[in-house]
């Protein structure tokens, strides 16, 4: 979803290429927030680069100041939905009244099947109509879920709020590719930084306020629902109130690409073919041959160097992390607030703290993909035993939440779990995003996504839904536990292949090997200048 400067990538320099790496890295370690770290990490590696000539903040330095503003307090405002981590003790509250086996087994699953569906859509669609549409569709369907939330009464109704859900979630790399369309590539790390902390911040505020509601302020389920509908509906009309880019990644960027190439080819005819009308009238309205042109595009290109990516251990590794442990973590947060209803059935509205913990667990979150940023350590070795290490105590933390019956210790574990995801995504982005060039880099992200929800579908399927084992939510976790085991038994496997080869092949290597495993941090580093040629003349690092 990447369309580079006029040259082509191929021609970048390295400085530039670095510059890249830059923005994906700070927009990971500047925090993440719930279901967005995935949309944005892909995002930042798709920022598109200007045209030639002047930039835009030179041309129109407070327009482009403003907007970026404007649209890092709509990140703000469109996250704060107070009510949103309370909606399941709603629909199991006495004001909705349905059983937890339906929540569990017929209306949460649907989210995970809308997500799959949307997702390559919403995907394409962001490029094709330049990043506004699909941000007014997503809050028209925030709208819709709170509108459902307050009147629905039925089970098929809650079942559309979960669709309606999956598309919000889906249309979220709308925000995080729209800020890079308003500045030049030096203002990339900047920007991505100011987009992710006014989402953190946003989410942040909504869980606490949320949790201020119902414990000091004694607010019902259905007043606090309409607070968040109040809110995400002055997110919609922020959405209206947002400029429509000029420019986006793929599509209008190709055709800007074209006109240039007319106008250019017009500007360079030769006396001879102005003396040759007709000839010349001939030769161009022969039209290209559309399936050379379809083979030529970028996007196809790009699809066939994907089967390069299998071919690099390192990009391998943490590919196959981002689509299994992702998947796992989001079935746990998908089902994690029905487990704390049945540990701790709340009484009274006070007695919910998801709010609270949402809050806690977002922090947490915050301040351990920052800490990722100054990691030390050589990749090349123990990056399968770190991961190994980080997945056995996320299966460690599953087991004790699955059966404890202390809601303080299942909220611990909570927080827990996710502050150990979130350490892990800005280094797996890193180590992705370091050997691809930008539109690589987006589709390998875009492809891990759509696995990974491929999979969460399959899963929710066989273990959640009512057509497979529709299992209950404490049996849910324990299958949780069982595959988190399994990805940890795998992982320690590999890590000792690979530190085994490492050792033995040290002393043959002699000092040189020292050099090459020298500790790296969470930043660009060329270790390796050369480049491997892309199929469409383009390079990427190898």
């Amino acid at each position: 979803m990447v369309e580079d400067d006029a040259a082509g990538s191929g021609d970048r320099s390295e400085g530039e290429k670095e510059l890249d790496l830059k923005v994906l890295a700070s927009e990971d370690t500047d925090g993440h927030v719930e279901d967005g770290e995935v949309e944005m990490a892909v995002s930042a590696s798709e920022a598109p680069s200007l045209s030639e000539g002047l930039p835009v903040e030179a041309k129109q330095p407070r327009k482009w100041k403003w907007a970026v503003i404007f649209l890092c307090f709509y990140g703000f405002m469109s996250s704060i939905k107070p009510g949103e981590p309370f909606i399941t003790p709603y629909l199991l509250s006495s004001e909705k009244n349905f059983t937890r086996k339906e929540v569990t087994n017929e209306i949460t699953p649907v989210l995970t099947y809308s997500y799959m569906v949307v997702l390559v859509p919403a995907f394409l669609l962001t490029d094709l109509l330049r990043y506004k549409p699909v941000l007014i569709i997503q809050g028209i369907s925030q709208v819709v879920i709170w509108l459902i939330l307050l009147l629905g009464t039925t089970l098929f109704e809650m079942q559309m709020m979960e669709f309606f859900y999956g598309i919000t979630m889906a249309c979220r790399v709308a925000y995080s590719s729209y800020i890079f369309s308003l500045v030049s590539p030096v203002l990339y790390q900047r920007v991505a930084g100011y987009s992710r902390t006014s989402v953190l911040l946003g989410v942040f505020t909504s869980s606490v306020l949320g949790q201020l509601c119902m414990s000091l302020g004694n607010v019902s389920f259905y007043t606090l629902n309409a607070i968040s509908l109040g809110f995400v509906s002055f997110g919609l009309l922020l959405a209206l109130c947002l400029p429509w880019p000029k420019r986006s990644l793929f599509f209008n960027q190709m055709r800007n690409q074209e006109r240039k190439e007319l106008a250019a080819s017009e500007a360079t005819k030769s006396e001879l073919d102005k003396m040759k009308p007709k000839e010349s009238e001939a030769s161009s309205a022969a039209p290209p041959c559309s399936s050379s042109r379809w083979k030529d595009s970028i996007f196809v290109q790009m699809l066939l160097e994907v089967r390069n990516v299998i071919r690099r251990p390192n990009l391998r590794l943490w590919s196959l992390w981002w689509v299994f442990n992702s998947t796992g973590y989001y079935l746990v947060l998908f089902y994690v607030h029905i487990l704390w209803n049945k540990v701790y059935p709340a009484t009274e509205n006070k007695d919910v703290y998801n709010g609270g913990v949402e809050a806690a667990s977002t922090l947490l979150s915050a301040i351990t993909s920052f800490m990722a940023g100054y990691v030390k350590i050589r990749w090349n070795v123990w990056s399968e035993l770190v991961i190994g290490i980080i997945t056995a105590l996320q299966a460690g933390l599953l087991l004790l939440m699955g059966n404890t019956n202390n809601i303080w210790v299942c909220y611990t574990a909570y927080v827990l779990f996710r502050g150990f995801y979130q350490f892990l995504v800005p280094i797996a982005t890193f180590q992705i995003a370091s050997s691809l060039t930008k539109e690589l880099c987006a589709l390998v992200f875009g492809i891990n996504t759509f696995l990974g929800t491929i999979l969460k579908s399959i899963i929710s399927l066989i273990f959640s839904d009512k057509r497979g084992l529709a299992l209950d939510v404490h049996s849910q976790f324990l299958v949780y536990f069982i595959y988190f085991t399994i990805l940890t038994v795998v992982y320690f496997v590999c890590a000792a292949v690979v530190i085994f080869r490492h050792y033995r092949n040290q002393p043959r290597a002699g000092g040189r090997a020292e050099d090459q495993a020298t500790p790296t941090e969470l930043s660009p580093v060329a270790v390796n200048s050369e480049a491997e040629p892309l199929s469409n003349g383009k390079s990427a690092k190898a």
